[in-house]
């Protein structure tokens, strides 16, 4: 029974490994959240481009710059205009975001997220 008196809980080492853990964590996620949400902000311009009227009669020229307009709007920063792709297949409009960002993590440690993409146009 004297074993059962003696045990009081974490000592300080293990209060020093979980709070090391949470902030390792912590800053994982503070770094990749605005990658994703950066894409999130992709995805909603691709949608909106489904609302616009007439969409169909427009050239892929116009469409991109339409797009464009719209990222910057967004404040999207790593999608450029080589990255997005406008097809005209069988009277259906394809418009493709392929994209890749990079994000240091620490030192010489980086995380590295590729997004694809691919919205039809009706």
């Amino acid at each position: 029974m004297k074993f059962r008196d003696k045990q009081r809980g974490m000592s300080a080492v293990g209060w020093l490994l979980v709070l090391g853990l949470i902030g390792f964590f912590s800053l994982i996620g503070l770094r990749l959240a605005p990658m994703y949400l950066e894409y999130f902000n992709v995805v909603s311009s691709m949608e909106s481009l489904k609302s616009e009227s007439e969409i169909k009669s427009k050239a892929p020229a116009e469409i991109m710059q339409m797009l464009m307009k719209r990222f910057d709007v967004n404040d999207v920063r790593n999608v450029k205009p080589n990255h997005v792709r406008v097809t005209n297949e069988g009277g259906k409009l394809k418009v493709i975001v392929k994209y890749e960002v990079r994000t240091p993590l620490m030192g010489n440690l980086s995380a590295v997220a590729t997004f694809d993409k691919n919205v039809e146009l009706r």
